[in-house]
């Protein structure tokens, strides 16, 4: 689920503009509505909402369609650069299985609005995209840029442009193959039950080009540190974290914490709405960073880390850590502390 209180880089707008100026879209028509112009965005080290990129795809989408083969020609321009300290992570990775891990962790530096499942299967690995938090008129745009960005990359990584990556996607067959064939060397299925990518399990364990387990370390320790930077709460949100985080085993329901802050239930909602934030998320967010914390430290097991966040089923703690971070709880610590 996006999270979208937290930036990210304008550098994705940028490919955005750069994409639409081709398509004879003025910087004007890309950019309207959102209160940026092109020399805020190319600043080095700018921000931006989320919203404020959704709405720039919105303005593609309205003035170009979807149906063209769009996304997939935009997720082909987000290279490795493009993702800055994340690309370095991701490509110093020793192997592709490691880098999607490390992917799935730092999710939120991305520039994607899909969800992406990891599938392990018996003889093939699986990423699934769906795009629940996007409007319907967007949704075909964001996940099939988001699913050509990922296999942009992978073919990086890898440093072999002929590798096998499959598509497959949920949407109709469109108007212009052509950018789809370019991609993926051949024509992809169509109307299919789920929208995924998905190449020979074993190729997720073929070691990377370019792994380097010092810069990997040094890369990944830049991503949580810009991730927490990015994610660092205030006004409201940060007083509805501060609820949560006192009684972790026993959190507020929505309605108790807009009771403890002498609003209605309602209020409360749409106040951290407007803040880029919800509830639900920020309950999730506070648990997800307490169980890095209580388990990296190497002070619980993972039960009792269970235990002190409020899950009754250990399980049901494994599989929430697993939607956080890529991977369970023993995998996470052990490739965070070598234990």
């Amino acid at each position: 689920m996006l999270d979208w209180s937290i930036p990210r880089s304008s550098a994705g707008i940028l490919v955005m503009v750069g994409l639409a100026r081709d398509a004879g879209l003025t910087d004007e028509q890309t950019l309207a509505g959102t209160g940026l112009d092109v020399d805020a965005v190319a600043t080095p080290d700018s921000e931006v909402q989320l919203r404020q990129e959704l709405v720039v795809i919105g303005n593609v989408v309205d003035a170009l369609g979807d149906r063209t083969g769009l996304g997939v020609r935009a997720g082909a321009r987000y290279q490795l650069t493009t993702y800055g300290v994340f690309g370095f992570a991701l490509i110093s990775s020793p192997t592709l299985r490691s880098a999607v891990e490390v992917g799935l962790r730092y999710f939120d530096l991305t520039y994607a609005f899909s969800t992406i499942e990891p599938r392990d299967l018996g003889d093939r690995f699986e990423l699934v995209f769906t795009a629940p938090d996007v409007p319907e008129p967007l949704r075909r745009f964001v996940v099939e840029r988001d699913l050509a960005a990922v296999r942009t990359i992978g073919r990086d990584l890898l440093g072999d442009p002929a590798r096998p990556f499959v598509a497959h996607f949920a949407f109709d067959e469109p108007d212009d193959v052509e950018p789809y064939i370019d991609l993926f060397g051949a024509l992809p299925e169509f109307g299919c039950d789920e929208t995924l990518l998905f190449l020979p399990r074993d190729a997720m364990d073929d070691p990377l080009p370019r792994a380097d387990a010092q810069s990997a370390a040094f890369a990944q320790a830049q991503c949580r540190e810009l991730l927490s930077r990015r994610a660092a709460r205030s006004g409201l949100a940060a007083r509805v974290q501060d609820l949560l985080t006192a009684d972790p085993a026993d959190p507020p329901t929505a309605e108790g914490a807009a009771a403890a802050l002498s609003m209605s239930t309602r209020t409360l909602r749409h106040r951290l709405a407007a803040e880029g934030a919800s509830y639900r998320g920020l309950l999730q967010e506070m648990r997800s960073r307490l169980a890095e914390e209580m388990l990296v430290s190497g002070r619980l097991t993972v039960t009792e880390t269970a235990q002190r966040l409020g899950y009754v089923e250990v399980s049901s703690f494994s599989q929430a850590f697993r939607r956080w971070h890529g991977c369970g709880p023993a995998e996470y610590v052990r490739r965070r502390t070598g234990r």
